[in-house]
């Protein structure tokens, strides 16, 4: 296995980066001990965002959603100028067949998937295409699953990568089901880490001046952490078949590029605007393995991190994710082909020394 493996330490101050049910930052026993925690759902979300948003040779063009009809209806209007209805009705047979192992069309009057379906614009277009020549403005619409099926894998993911990267369930065809090539664990603090309690009020500008006391008063919780977060991309599961194989290996280039650009740069957006814990990694560590298998380097924190006098706790859990990760080395022979470090290189010598290993 042919491996990319980035080692991020990244501290956040106040914040809550991923809620659990209740409103509350997520968090993990690990060591013995309560940890700050984001899960690898709400960093993998954030990384499709980023480059969607920021980076245009990302080709993250995947779209998740339930209402995948209304995709499909829409190219069946403005391409094959096809009516609203007679679009509706295609596009809803068409969705059925990816909805449920029976394949029935979904109801034009509420077309919703019972599930989260993750397409591309180019496999969209191709179920829509495909629609239209065969049944066109007045056959009747009978799907043939297996060609719908064909016609998307046909499409492939070139326009969207992250479906490639990030993988696909698609429990009515197990054809469609795509592992993922990256790999991703969550994201758990240094140190020991309980949550705080934020009380706070509001009020009423508008009530009288000698009216006193609050309008709303309510708590949240929030904590402040050093997160390590560890992300991997299979390249040679990327450049197969299923995958990326159509691209150019110049393409796929910069599919990497982009996917290790995003996954440090991006920050899960709960409480963004109201806490605001947009920070940069304080020390990143990426691999290049030409053979072997994954390895986080969590357990360097197994025993919790202590702040130390003057140096909190960014600089010790550097220290010991270096201390770690070369014992690692000498006691069980791993070896890695390139290692490069943020800040001894710049983002820009970073990616260029990992992503010359694609191929």
């Amino acid at each position: 296995m042919k491996l990319i493996e980035l080692h991020i330490l990244q501290s956040f101050p106040v914040s809550c980066l991923n809620r659990d049910d209740v409103g509350s930052p997520k968090t993990a026993v690990f060591g013995g001990v309560n940890r700050a925690r984001l899960s690898s759902q709400s960093l993998k979300r954030a990384i499709r965002e980023y480059a969607q948003d920021n980076l245009p040779d990302a080709r993250f063009g995947g779209e998740r959603t339930k209402l995948l009809a209304l995709s499909i209806q829409k190219v069946l209007q403005d391409k094959h100028k096809v009516p609203e209805q007679r679009a509706l009705e295609l596009a809803c047979a068409v969705a059925g067949v990816l909805n449920k192992k029976d394949g029935k069309p979904l109801p034009v009057d509420s077309p919703e998937m019972e599930t989260l379906y993750f397409t591309s614009p180019k496999q969209t277009e191709a179920m829509a295409d495909l629609a239209f020549s065969a049944f066109g403005l007045k056959e009747a619409i009978k799907p043939d699953k297996k060609g719908f099926v064909k016609a998307i894998l046909d499409a492939g993911f070139g326009d969207a990568a992250d479906i490639a990267i990030f993988g696909r369930m698609v429990a009515a065809d197990s054809s469609l089901t795509l592992e993922g090539a990256a790999m991703f664990s969550h994201a758990l603090s240094t140190h020991k880490c309980d949550n705080d309690l934020d009380y706070f009020a509001a009020v009423d500008e508008c009530q009288p001046k000698t009216q006193q006391g609050a309008a709303h008063i309510d708590s949240l919780q929030f904590s402040s952490a050093v997160y390590y977060r560890y992300a991997a991309v299979n390249l040679d599961l990327l450049a197969d078949q299923d995958h990326l194989a159509k691209l150019a290996t110049e393409e796929r280039r910069k599919v990497v590029n982009a996917f290790i650009r995003a996954t440090l740069l991006a920050v899960p957006g709960a409480r963004k605007n109201s806490m605001n814990a947009h920070t940069l990694p304080g020390y990143v560590l990426g691999t290049f393995k030409s053979a072997g298998q994954p390895v986080q380097l969590i357990n360097a924190f197994e025993n919790p991190v202590r702040p130390k006098f003057g140096a909190g706790l960014l600089e010790p859990s550097i220290e010991a994710l270096k201390l770690h990760h070369a014992k690692l080395k000498e006691t069980w022979g791993i070896t890695c082909d390139t290692e490069v470090a943020i800040p001894d290189s710049n983002l820009n010598a970073f990616c260029e020394a990992l992503t010359q290993h694609v191929r």
